[in-house]
């Protein structure tokens, strides 16, 4: 495993993590999660991703039974929490001091830990103050409940605003974005947040690197019965996914897949290979549904050498999508 710095901060991070969305007390049951754990933990994977709102909480449930269970060293491992969508009333959404705080204390106890190491701010909130968000997550931190914070979806502009106010106060700025990324999608990564590598030492956890399955080459032919798209609540995430507007995206999956065994490897090695050779990703968030898929990821890493500027380039003759820069 290789292990990256999480921004500019000192945390070391496995360049592969692993994540609970979908998957966890929804798609599988908890002995598949058990194992997927385990073999990520003893294959060198120190952090494990996960959310308020995953599965409304029970997610975290499982997560925090099997880590009493394994029992790590507490040193060994980095857990996260998300803070958004904690429910439905009133203060049970969105990132007021008041459900920032009740989250983070709901989260430690459903996953049985005494502190967060990684803390997001699950999507901006335009009807709570970023400052009020920001002395929030600072308290947190001057307790020890969380020790760094971050964001998941914000724009540059709500990052750079959180961490100017941090600063202007003497609070603890945000250390990290979770945004979205793969081969089809890239801007925000790419482009929007160029700046905020440098001027702030943003970090970066991924989410997507597969494109919810479709670099993975499964749908190339067809839609497999068992796949996270049919299951119920997920009809949003098949539109995007295999909807019309996403057709050429198939196309392009068929093309890579044939580029990707031309050098040796497979679809889904390729792309989590492909996120990784950005220097500006910490960590790349992968999910799995099987053993064997979570075993097939962790070979991405042999994968990198063979993405030479050749091999680059034809990916970028398929894809057709690099962001184009600003020149100011």
């Amino acid at each position: 495993m290789e292990y990256r710095r999480l921004g500019k901060s000192g945390l070391q991070v496995s360049a592969l993590s692993f994540g609970s969305w979908v998957t966890f007390a929804h798609q599988i049951d908890d002995s598949i999660a058990e194992q997927c754990m385990a073999t990520a933990y003893d294959n060198g994977i120190n952090f494990f991703d996960n959310a308020e709102a995953y599965s409304s909480g029970k997610s975290e449930l499982v997560m925090g039974k099997i880590l009493k269970k394994m029992n790590w060293d507490r040193t060994s491992y980095i857990v996260s929490s998300k803070v958004f969508w904690g429910g439905q009333l009133p203060n049970q959404i969105g990132l007021s001091r008041k459900h920032v705080i009740e989250a983070c204390h709901s989260a430690l106890k459903r996953l049985q830990v005494d502190y967060l190491d990684l803390y997001f701010c699950h999507r901006p909130d335009k009807d709570t103050p970023i400052e009020e968000t920001v002395r929030a997550m600072d308290t947190l931190i001057q307790q020890g409940k969380i020790l760094y914070w971050g964001t998941s979806e914000w724009s540059a502009q709500e990052i750079m605003q959180a961490y100017s106010i941090s600063r202007e106060h003497h609070l603890t700025p945000p250390t990290m974005e979770q945004p979205q990324y793969n081969m089809f999608h890239r801007d925000r990564v790419e482009k929007e947040y160029k700046r905020l590598y440098t001027e702030i030492g943003l970090g970066t956890t991924i989410w997507s690197p597969l494109a919810s399955g479709l670099l993975t080459g499964k749908y190339n032919n067809t839609i497999p019965t068992d796949t996270r798209l049919n299951l119920k609540n997920m009809e949003w995430l098949k539109e995007v996914v295999l909807g019309d507007a996403a057709k050429s995206n198939i196309e392009k999956a068929k093309k890579l897949t044939v580029l990707a065994n031309e050098i040796g490897t497979t679809l889904p090695r390729l792309a989590l290979a492909w996120c990784l050779k950005n220097p500006n990703i910490s960590t790349v968030i992968t999910g799995a549904s099987k053993v064997e898929q979570l075993k097939e990821n962790l070979h991405a890493l042999e994968v990198m050498p063979l993405l030479t500027e050749e091999i680059l380039t034809k990916i970028e003759e398929v894809l057709l999508n690099k962001p184009i820069q600003s020149t100011f």
